[in-house]
């Protein structure tokens, strides 16, 4: 009888112990084909590069391809949160995908830390975190620099989803406001291969800029059938355009093109006074060392981001709960709302209950594309 007793407190021991030392589970949902790949393969990257452990815990990343498409974004949600009972869901990174997230997320309790600006989602705000700036804070920086460009007339150039929605939305009223006339709005359709029609009326429109509204790889297209048709003036690209991408496709024809972007890519065009600074310069180092020169890119620096928050949640978390339990997700979650002034590369996150985008209007940065470059303005 005694060493059936000690049997069984040895298996007690080996299940507490098991559970103590519990993986910290990341369920990833990226684009790794499709339209959205120029976004998702960057933050896969950079991932590569995250921690094998926090705060003495194991993490585990469980990285899926969602092929840019937002049925199958919900199918590797589900999957997360029924089969692989992750602690928290970091994607999508297109603003469709990251929304077909949301429900699921909201559904099980697990904070979604999403790579896209998803519009506002009503109640089920309370678990999805945004690590992109938000439209308007983005929105503010082109308005304020086309005031400053003396631009009277604007066209628009945009997604028919939520992400030219958002911009769509935002701008409106700041252009407004600003005294700046929005002449024309046309949309397309992310797996468009042409916009001529589109082009055709806003060059006809003849608008001092043009705000193009679309996302990697994509945003060059747009600008090029722009520039097929005539059209001489300005031209606006979204955060979403601020990758190497919008040169490699679109060449000369982006020359002069005003690019927002966070500060992500910056660094070393900051001054020292800039906050990001610091952060902005180590991202870029190490993800260029392991990615070659010239690599940088802002969605990886949305999933460096990501781990900086990581970092200082996981261990608040594991105070109260253990890794696995639907405490611990609750902890993560509370952990991001509460974790207070935290410097990203990409600027400055504040979370806080009221608000989970977290950026202040101080965040978008104007560049110019210049020899093939993103230029402070």
């Amino acid at each position: 009888m005694n060493f059936k007793k000690t049997l069984l407190a040895l298996a007690i021991t080996a299940t507490a112990g098991t559970a103590a030392f519990a993986d910290v589970k990341i369920g990833v949902s990226l684009s790794l084909t499709g339209p959205g790949s120029g976004l998702g393969i960057p933050m896969q990257k950079q991932l590569t590069l995250f921690p094998k452990t926090i705060a003495g815990e194991k993490v585990e990343l469980i990285i899926l391809d969602d092929a840019s498409d937002p049925g199958k974004a919900a199918a590797n949600a589900r999957r997360f949160v029924t089969e692989d009972k992750v602690d928290v869901i970091f994607g999508a990174n297109l603003t469709p995908t990251s929304a077909a997230v949301v429900p699921i997320a909201f559904e099980a309790k697990t904070a979604q830390v999403s790579g896209a600006p998803v519009p506002p989602q009503g109640d089920k705000e309370s678990f999805l975190f945004r690590l992109p700036q938000g439209f308007e804070v983005m929105a503010h920086a082109v308005v304020e620099h086309m005031k400053k460009q003396g631009v009277k007339t604007v066209g628009f150039l945009g997604y028919a989803d939520g992400y030219g929605q958002g911009w769509l939305a935002n701008m409106g009223p700041m252009l407004d406001k600003a005294g700046i006339k929005m002449v024309d709005v046309e949309r397309f359709a992310r797996t468009d291969t042409s916009v001529t029609p589109q082009a055709l009326k806003l060059t006809a429109a003849n608008p001092d800029a043009i705000l193009v509204v679309a996302s990697g790889s994509g945003a060059a297209m747009p600008q090029l059938a722009l520039a097929e048709r005539g059209y001489k003036g300005k031209v606006y690209q979204t955060h979403a355009a601020a990758t190497p991408d919008l040169m490699r496709i679109g060449g000369k024809t982006v020359e002069g093109t005003f690019v927002v972007s966070g500060p992500a890519l910056l660094g070393d065009q900051l001054p020292d006074s800039h906050p990001s600074k610091k952060q902005a310069i180590n991202f870029v180092t190490n993800f260029e060392k392991a990615n070659g020169a010239n690599s940088r890119n802002q969605f990886a620096g949305h999933a460096y981001d990501f781990q900086i928050a990581m970092e200082k949640v996981i261990p608040v978390a594991m105070k109260s709960a253990k890794p696995g339990t639907p405490e611990f997700r609750m902890g993560i979650r509370d952990g991001l709302e509460t974790m207070g002034r935290t410097v990203f590369s990409h600027g400055v996150m504040n979370w806080t209950a009221k608000d989970h985008d977290g950026y202040t209007l101080e965040t978008g940065v104007m560049t110019k594309v210049v020899d093939g470059k993103f230029i402070v303005q």
